[in-house]
């Protein structure tokens, strides 16, 4: 889905978001356990993570009275996806700027 790999990349432009993001390959964490790890509020972090779930980067589970918070693989795909859609350009590129080092070897 290429409009949500922009919303993605969106949604990890910000330095806050992306070091939650970040935070969870670790494994599911609160909201609590967030906000301690990177010093905010837990209310800065809810809004992050709706951000987050919106371009489908992370999920949530009940767990009690908490809510845990853990990556959701579509939204990796959705990036992938979109990133993979400049991959043949960049290859093209790349191979022309060997072959042009080739041609043209420094003095």
């Amino acid at each position: 889905m290429v409009a949500n790999g922009v919303k993605v990349l969106s949604a990890l432009a910000d330095d806050t978001r992306r070091a939650i993001f970040e935070s969870l390959p670790q494994g599911p964490k609160s909201v609590g356990d967030l906000a301690s790890a990177l010093g905010v509020t837990s209310s800065a972090v809810s809004q992050h993570l709706k951000v987050l779930r919106e371009a489908r980067l992370v999920m949530m589970r009940p767990d009690g009275n908490r809510r845990l918070y853990s990556l959701d693989p579509r939204g990796l795909a959705d990036a992938r996806d979109y990133l993979e859609q400049f991959w043949p350009s960049a290859l093209a590129a790349y191979s022309a700027a060997l072959s042009t080092a080739r041609e043209d070897p420094p003095d």
